[in-house]
């Protein structure tokens, strides 16, 4: 449970070893250079139990590495305590959105906010693609659009 005055954020997607992963190490780092990581409780999810205890991809990985990110997750599915734990639920696509959508619907109470993370992408991007059956360059993609709405989203939550 997050500390009082803190903010949550959960990212989202299929399987939690390409995209969430990328939101959740991106937008760790931006906290943490503007050095309010106590302010902050971040984690990634998935909406499926395809990848449950795997690490992130490894191409994500060198994707991150290449731009000085840490990256240290092991993909878990999502939870109803998820819902009533975290202020913001971020998502990747259409169909996370709907998973999410009726997964809120089996809890009650739930206090977050559920999004695309592609809603605040300043270029429009709505829709951040799956990059497992890509390349290395879908994987900088992702990072791009990641890095760009996690900026985005930040200075709208402060």
């Amino acid at each position: 449970m997050a500390a009082e005055g803190t903010r949550s954020v959960l990212f989202v997607c299929l399987g939690n070893i390409c995209r969430s992963p990328i939101a959740e190490a991106v937008f760790r780092k931006l906290v943490a250079d503007q050095n309010i990581s106590d302010k902050w409780s971040i984690d990634s999810a998935a909406t499926s139990t395809y990848e449950i205890g795997n690490p992130p991809d490894y191409r994500g990985q060198n994707c991150m590495k290449k731009h000085g990110i840490t990256m240290n997750h092991i993909a878990r599915q999502i939870t109803k305590d998820d819902f009533l734990t975290f202020d913001y639920i971020l998502c990747m696509d259409d169909s996370n959105l709907r998973d999410l959508n009726r997964k809120v619907n089996q809890v009650k109470n739930s206090k977050a906010k559920i999004e695309l993370l592609g809603s605040y992408d300043p270029q429009k991007q709505l829709i951040i693609e799956d990059p497992y059956y890509g390349n290395d360059s879908d994987f900088e993609t992702v990072y791009e659009q990641c890095m760009r709405c996690c900026k985005a989203f930040l200075e709208k939550a402060h």
